[in-house]
């Protein structure tokens, strides 16, 4: 249980905020509610929705700048998760001996609800959605928040509930000291951001395995046992919390999937057909053990349970099915931004794929796609400023790869090539920041272009 009641009113203290995005604005207004003195700076242009939120609540900004003066004088300093560890403005900060911690670390403090935390490279948003749902459904008094929503401090700030369900990254989990959810979930540990943990895969992962470092005997770790980093960090940095493990391989794990059935062996066990999951495919049938597993902790029932698992709806970007034309599939896969989730994507998919690929590369190793790619896909459509790490690695590997410069010109190209039966896939593999303002901007006018066709 988290508890506020050793925490005093902070009313000399200077709280600074760098980043006025969702959890910079919400972590604002919770500080003024904790009566800190908030200053919040922007290096970048903050959005006119959240400049009219800060002007409304009195809280003192700055956009396009970072002025020293103000900030280096902070008692606290919050950093929102974009900004780069590297950033000139955190060393100086560094430099003062001032503490930089996350918007999900300052929320934390402030709130006696259970916490729900989930994360892992991919499918975070699926998972933390599903279970948001079962307990939505059973009648809970839950909020949705983290990198999904509305910011865990804005949730903490305006409202009162029981539980919250959050998807947290590896760079929240970079900046907390105490954050320490009732029940943490790690889905898997791919390679994924790694151009911010000096292309170390184990700092990556080591920076996910926080999520459980402050748990106590009291709390559950959930994990996917068939996930040898995660295997390696059970072994290496042992957690005190209780362990759920779910798995594909391990008939004794307390969660376990095969072919068919799923199984979930806590307290009366529940026993579902693969077939009644509301979502196909392998990756999510581990979503969905994660998801049960968390419900069934929390003593739900099996019956309640077993109805939201087969009625949650899928989300907007993630294989989502858009619309067909002339017999051809168009699915939006937009939120696939590293190698595992378009294998996971490629996997799922029962026709011939025109996979559109491409943007800002994070270092990708493309070798861990070639086979079903090789197996599945006809023609690569590149889509992005720079595609030629796609080009070399592919060329000589499969029969067509076609380049373009915009949205219109992919989604035209691809279905120009593709056939009666086939698949027009969006799984770019990277990051949106060349063409687009963001994965979900990528999504939307993918869905706008082949509704124009």
């Amino acid at each position: 249980m988290n508890s506020t009641h050793n925490i005093s009113k902070k009313s000399n203290q200077k709280l600074v905020i760098l980043g006025g995005g969702e959890s910079g604005v919400g972590a604002a207004l919770l500080g003024k509610k904790q009566s800190y003195t908030v200053f919040l700076s922007d290096k970048g242009k903050i959005k006119d929705h959240y400049k009219q939120v800060l002007i409304e609540n009195n809280i003192e900004f700055e956009q396009e700048n970072h002025d020293e003066s103000k900030i280096l004088i902070a008692d606290l300093v919050i950093k929102s998760p974009g900004i780069p560890k590297k950033a000139a403005i955190i060393s100086k900060i560094k430099e003062k001996n001032i503490p930089i911690i996350s918007e999900i670390e300052f929320a934390s403090r402030y709130t006696d609800a259970k916490i729900i935390a989930i994360t892992g490279s991919n499918g975070k948003t699926t998972t933390t959605s599903w279970i948001f749902h079962i307990l939505k459904k059973a009648g809970l008094n839950v909020a949705l928040g983290g990198n999904i929503g509305k910011s865990f401090a804005l949730n903490v700030a305006n409202e009162n509930f029981d539980y919250y369900v959050i998807e947290v990254s590896s760079f929240q989990l970079d900046d907390i000291q105490n954050f320490k959810p009732n029940i943490a979930i790690i889905l898997n540990i791919t390679p994924d951001h790694l151009d911010q943990y000096e292309y170390s895969l184990d700092k990556y992962a080591e920076s996910k395995w926080r999520i459980t470092e402050n748990q106590d005997e009291n709390d559950y770790l959930i994990y996917f046992s068939d996930d040898v980093i995660i295997q390696k960090l059970i072994k290496n940095k042992p957690t005190k919390a209780k362990l759920i493990d779910f798995s594909f391989s391990n008939q004794q794990a307390v969660a376990y999937a095969d072919t068919q059935t799923l199984t979930i062996k806590i307290n009366e066990p529940l026993d579902m057909s693969i077939a009644e999951l509301a979502l196909s495919g392998k990756h999510n049938v581990a979503n969905s053990m994660a998801s049960a597993s968390t419900a069934k902790i929390m003593g739900l029932k099996n019956a309640e349970i077993r109805m939201a698992l087969t009625d949650f709806e899928s989300l907007e970007h993630r294989l989502e099915p858009v619309i067909s034309i002339q017999g051809i599939k168009f699915i939006n896969d937009s939120k696939a931004t590293n190698l595992n989730s378009v294998y996971y994507a490629l996997e799922c998919m029962k026709t011939p794929v025109i996979l559109i690929l491409g943007g800002v590369d994070k270092g990708n190793d493309y070798n861990e796609i070639l086979d079903l790619v090789q197996e599945k896909v006809k023609t690569i459509i590149c889509l992005g400023t720079d595609n030629s790490n796609i080009i070399n690695f592919f060329n000589d590997k499969i029969d067509s790869i076609i380049e373009t410069k915009s949205m219109e010109e992919a989604v035209k190209t691809s279905y120009m090539v593709a056939k009666k039966g086939d698949t027009v896939l969006l799984a770019p593999a990277c990051a949106s920041f060349d063409l687009f303002k963001n994965y979900e901007d990528r999504g939307q006018q993918f869905k706008q272009q082949v509704r124009n066709l």
